[in-house]
């Protein structure tokens, strides 16, 4: 009988690791249906920009409900809940250089939502990646204010002020580490599960706007530092990336396909999640594996996305 990996490394460490992605974050509220329904738990979480926001509303409801109220979430969200551009702020924007977009309407979805205000409360341990925007490097949030922690990782430079936080100015996780591979096995992770959000294969055209195209920028930036991280990854750690969505339709700044996001991403990964395991499934439907056998010690790589159809 064929044997599920996720089930038996239980008692390994284990990490689920939240990517960046804009409205893309919808998808990994479906993937977590799918994961919580099989029982698939982690012992901490690490997450990025939008994925900071979800993987730590997960961390304080860990259970099949905390995921559909998650999904519910996002089925429901509209650009201006997080990205509330008005006619004041683009005169600020132009005549006194300040930024684009005010942090209230996220402040205001995370007070709104989260089960808890401050990290250590979490029933899972969370660990939120910002990054210091006068060096670049990554700064690692795991106490104190989860609203300011989630603000900092989700602010993309430009659109919105970077959050100062102990002498630091902080902003998108993305910049240093948007799918915290390395940082989750620093934590002591000894098995990854990543969620990514994919990006939008099947655009032929740049998106329509700044933001839009910042955020799809990020996507792209996404896609390959997962793979070269993946690639240096100590042969020891044991992980397993469940299938994005391709095609992904859309734009990481358009909100009005979050539902559709949630239903596919759900699909998606119980047919890559049977008794056989989604890891030995290979993501068929939506991944592929690289062949690396001439590069000694590389293990075969998940590829983001299968070319899209034309």
């Amino acid at each position: 009988m064929p044997t599920d990996p996720l089930a038996t490394s239980q008692l390994k460490k284990t990490a689920f690791i939240f990517a960046g992605g804009g409205s893309f974050g919808a998808v990994q509220a479906g993937m977590l249906l799918a994961l919580t329904a099989h029982g698939v738990q982690p012992d901490m979480i690490v997450g990025s920009s939008v994925g900071a926001m979800n993987g730590a509303y997960y961390a304080g409801a860990p259970t099949i409900e905390g995921a559909q109220k998650l999904a519910a979430i996002w089925r429901s969200l509209r650009r201006e809940d997080v990205f509330p551009v008005s006619l004041r702020t683009l005169v600020s924007f132009l005549w006194r250089r300040d930024f684009l977009i005010s942090h209230d309407g996220l402040r205001r979805l995370v007070d709104d939502n989260l089960p808890y205000r401050n990290l250590e409360e979490a029933r899972i341990p969370v660990h939120i990646v910002t990054t210091n925007v006068i060096d670049g490097e990554s700064v690692i949030l795991s106490e104190g204010a989860a609203v300011e922690a989630i603000l900092a990782s989700t602010s993309i430079p430009g659109a919105f002020a970077p959050v100062p936080h102990k002498g630091l100015f902080l902003a998108d996780g993305a910049i240093s580490s948007n799918t915290p591979i390395n940082i989750a096995v620093e934590k002591g992770a000894e098995r990854l599960v990543i969620l990514p959000t994919g990006y939008a294969c099947s655009h032929t055209v740049p998106p329509i706007g700044a933001v839009a195209n910042a955020l799809h920028a990020i996507t792209l930036l996404i896609a390959r530092q997962m793979t070269d991280e993946l690639e240096q990854l100590d042969p020891a750690i044991e992980y397993f990336v469940v299938p994005p969505l391709c095609p992904l339709v859309g734009s990481p700044y358009d909100f009005s396909r979050t539902a559709e996001h949630v239903d596919r991403a759900t699909e998606s990964t119980e047919n890559g999640s049977p008794e056989e395991g989604f890891a030995e499934a290979e993501f068929r439907r939506n991944c592929i594996r690289t062949a690396t056998p001439e590069v000694s010690g590389l293990r075969a790589i998940p590829r983001i996305c299968r070319p899209c159809p034309k």
